[in-house]
């Protein structure tokens, strides 16, 4: 099994389609085996989904992630936990411990921010309105 967290500092990152970085743990009988660090080089929201299916993820643990997101990475078949923050490290262990605290109705919410696409948060040029007003 191969689970990612979106990775800054040691901490989970609280915005999906902002990650620089994912940080991945394979798994095996309930042990991790290896863990990598990987850059996502400026690619953004939906490209994301795509890096991780490239990349073989299973499970995503995040913090904030829009509606667009949560379906591509659906359609995927990667399996989302989201509302997380904290210990990137500790999370995956909660995980693996089947103790990991998620929102099953997480949506990132960040109203009045842009997406640096040149859109406010609402306007759906990218697939995240349609969960709650949350983008």
């Amino acid at each position: 099994m191969r689970v990612t967290v979106t990775y800054e500092n040691g901490e989970i990152f609280q915005h999906f389609g902002h990650t620089a970085q994912f940080k991945f743990y394979d798994i095996e009988n309930g042990e991790i085996t290896s863990t990598e660090v990987v850059d996502t080089n400026g690619s953004g929201h939906g490209a994301l989904a795509g890096m991780l299916s490239a990349m073989k993820a299973d499970v995503l643990i995040c913090g904030g992630i829009g509606g667009g997101a949560q379906t591509a990475l659906a359609e995927a078949g990667i399996k989302l936990y989201g509302g997380v923050s904290g210990d990137a490290d500790k999370a995956v262990e909660a995980f693996m411990a089947d103790s990991l605290t998620f929102d099953p109705n997480v949506h990132c919410d960040h109203h009045g921010h842009h997406h640096g696409e040149d859109h406010p948060c609402g306007e759906d040029k990218h697939g995240c309105t349609g969960n709650g007003g949350g983008c």
